[in-house]
């Protein structure tokens, strides 16, 4: 059996210095050293330390007794090729970027190198630590802010989490939307936590709707739920739509925010243009 097909994971207890984490994997899973090691820098290797659990990417990192090694190892993941997101603007504390459809916006225990986290740490010059602020679904595309250091990690997150970012979207949706009010506010709650969002129609074309949104709350899925609720799922939806996207991407991109820069100390705004795929065809 070919060991590097199957999803494999391991626990292993460091007994000696001279034991590296990839020997230990390796005398426990059997697979080849060359797929650890590439299983280690694509995030899905941890080390325990007392009380400390972190990813563990150099090979050669000094182990010691007593400490713990995971291996999380699925070949899906690990092969999987990160699409490019594109730099919107390096401040240096923190960096914007354009997501592309399914880049994620963070990693699990499997691994991270399909994230814009992972992509920042590795691509900006110079090099430098990546943290989560906020969220943006796999399957859509647009703009996300990466923190590079915990203060501002928490300095922007506290800015999501007060509401102080303005967040706008434009989505491609089916059906007329025209005879809804405009704009019309949902506030409809999402896990049951309050979930706010606003719809704008742009334009109709053969049966389906454009709409700007703007949403005050960040609710996980809120707006491909709140539209789903209404009747008007987002077009590429397979979760909340009719469960076949027709080989099309979610039609969802998050193209404007807007903040007072914990940096600059005055507002800024990151735009992308609003021009969206073409509206298809019902």
């Amino acid at each position: 059996m070919d060991m590097s097909k199957q999803v494999t994971e391991a626990h292993v207890v460091i007994e000696s210095t001279e034991q590296t984490a990839i020997d230990a994997l390796q005398n426990e899973t059997g697979l080849p050293r060359q797929r650890i090691k590439s299983a280690m820098t694509k995030g899905a290797v941890w080390l325990t330390r007392g009380s400390n659990t972190s990813r563990l990417r150099r090979a050669t990192r000094k182990l010691r007794v007593g400490d713990e090694v995971h291996l999380y190892y699925d070949p899906q993941v690990l092969d999987e090729q990160p699409p490019q997101p594109i730099l919107v603007a390096d401040v240096g504390a923190y960096s914007a970027w354009n997501k592309p459809y399914g880049l994620r916006s963070q990693g699990s225990k499997w691994g991270d190198h399909c994230t814009v986290t992972r992509w920042a740490e590795r691509h900006l010059q110079p090099e430098r630590p990546a943290f989560v602020v906020h969220r943006l679904d796999r399957a859509a595309n647009g703009l996300i802010l990466v923190a590079h250091t915990k203060t501002m990690a928490a300095a922007l997150s506290a800015l999501f989490r007060e509401r102080k970012i303005e967040k706008r979207y434009r989505v491609i949706v089916a059906g007329d939307f025209s005879a809804q009010p405009k704009p019309l506010r949902i506030e409809s709650p999402v896990n049951e936590k309050t979930a706010i969002s606003e719809f704008s129609l742009v334009r109709v074309t053969e049966g389906n709707s454009e709409l700007d949104v703007r949403i005050e709350t960040g609710r996980k899925h809120q707006i491909r739920r709140h539209l789903a609720e209404l009747g008007f799922p987002v077009i590429g939806d397979r979760l909340y739509g009719s469960g076949e996207s027709d080989g099309k991407d979610l039609q969802l991109t998050a193209y404007l925010l807007a903040f007072e820069c914990p940096v600059a100390g005055e507002r800024v705004e990151y735009r992308l243009g609003v021009a969206t795929p073409q509206i298809p065809p019902r």
